[in-house]
């Protein structure tokens, strides 16, 4: 049997938006600060090498800003093929799961850029309930705006499952500089 490991799964939750109000949930735009903490998280992606082959991003406008500001922090030297995907707009852990189970295996790494609380509890489930990393412990309760948790993923994408993936690091806003 072949061994996969694979660069990172990375779970990112787009970074704060304007309150729910007289804008549709799915226009709702970034905030000041949510650009800024996606900007935090962008540094911190370029700073630890994470560059992802795909980016899979949910068509919400949040989303959308997020990877912008992503791409405003030149986190890729190469840029990575990025998939807008509608079905990803507040999927249910499963949908996500789904969606990484169709990746080809010539995938690397991928990047998905979605939204609570699918992301969260997709976490929660890849993280699995062995593993005692301090990561784990942090998310467990919360995964908050412009969050993102990276996982390595030592199976084909289509047998995605807790068994074959390690919870590596979150990254969260609040605790960069």
């Amino acid at each position: 049997m072949a061994l996969y490991c694979h660069a990172p799964a990375d779970l990112l939750r787009h970074a704060k938006a304007e309150p729910q109000g007289s804008t549709p949930d799915h226009e709702r735009t970034l905030t000041d600060a949510g650009r800024a903490a996606a900007g935090k998280i962008g540094r911190a992606m370029r700073k630890a090498g994470l560059a992802p082959d795909v980016v899979l991003v949910s068509t919400a406008t949040r989303t959308q800003q997020t990877l912008e500001a992503l791409e405003q922090e030149n986190v890729w030297d190469e840029w990575p093929n990025i998939d807008s995907l509608p079905q990803l707009y507040m999927a249910t852990p499963g949908q996500l799961r789904d969606v990484l189970h169709d990746l080809p295996e010539s995938v690397r790494s991928a990047l998905v850029i979605g939204h609570n609380p699918g992301l969260h509890e997709l976490a929660l489930s890849l993280a699995g309930p062995e593993q005692t990393r301090p990561e784990l412990k942090r998310i467990e309760n919360s995964f908050p705006t412009a969050a993102m948790a990276e996982f390595l993923v030592a199976t084909p994408w289509r047998r995605l499952s807790p068994s074959g993936t390690s919870l590596q690091r979150l990254i969260v806003p609040k605790d960069l500089a």
